[in-house]
């Protein structure tokens, strides 16, 4: 397991990364939206179980690494910091593009949506998304141990970041079927990219000028 301080860093950047809206976020709303509060949960457990699968692969690719050499491990690093910091001025243009507005989701009649379907929606829409893998690429190694078990601490990491995604995209999912609100609001999408954009930015230089 990483440090206090190390754990404590992830759980924010994390966080901050799980509140972003994203394609995964609106799909559950979109699911919650249609099929009421069970879809959006199920499709949340989609979501988030893709996450243990880009950690898996994540710990085999980075485990055959460490066997072959060192320096390969720290050069997957430098580049993951370098694309945190790419990450992060993406975040920051969207937050002051002027075309970020609301996005409305229709409001079809309610029906009754098959769980191994909303299930299927949500794990595909986690597993094809090639930025969740570059994202676990660049950003697990950051709070890894080399010297412990690789596998395990990225299932960890992997299960803390289920929890809070799936605790925050179900907590949407109620409030979007008690209120009936179907507009994520311009501000919070604004605040929320140039929060993150920040925190991303500052991440990856401080992970590329730090010495190995």
């Amino acid at each position: 397991m990483p440090s206090v301080e190390l754990f404590g860093a992830y759980l924010i950047a994390i966080t901050l990364l799980t509140v972003t809206p994203g394609v995964d976020t609106l799909l559950v709303l979109r699911n919650a939206a249609s099929g009421g509060v069970r879809a959006g949960a199920v499709t949340s457990l989609g979501v988030c179980s893709g996450l243990f699968v880009h950690a898996l692969l994540f710990a085999v690719g980075v485990s055959l690494i460490l066997v072959q050499t060192a320096w390969a491990f720290s050069a997957i690093k430098w580049l993951g910091a370098c694309y945190l910091v790419w990450l992060g001025i993406s975040s920051l243009r969207q937050a002051w593009a002027p075309d970020l507005g609301a996005a409305p989701l229709r409001q079809p009649a309610r029906q009754v949506a098959p769980v191994v379907k909303a299930f299927r929606e949500g794990l595909l829409s986690n597993l094809l998304n090639p930025k969740t893998a570059l994202f676990y690429m660049a950003f697990l190694p950051q709070f890894i141990d080399p010297a412990g078990h690789v596998l395990r601490q990225s299932l960890t990491l992997a299960g803390t970041h289920f929890v809070i995604a799936m605790a925050w995209q179900c907590g949407l999912a109620v409030v979007l079927d008690r209120s009936g609100q179907r507009v994520v609001s311009i501000t919070r999408k604004r605040l929320l990219s140039g929060l993150t954009g920040g925190v991303f930015v500052g991440l990856g230089a401080k992970l590329a000028l730090s010495p190995q």
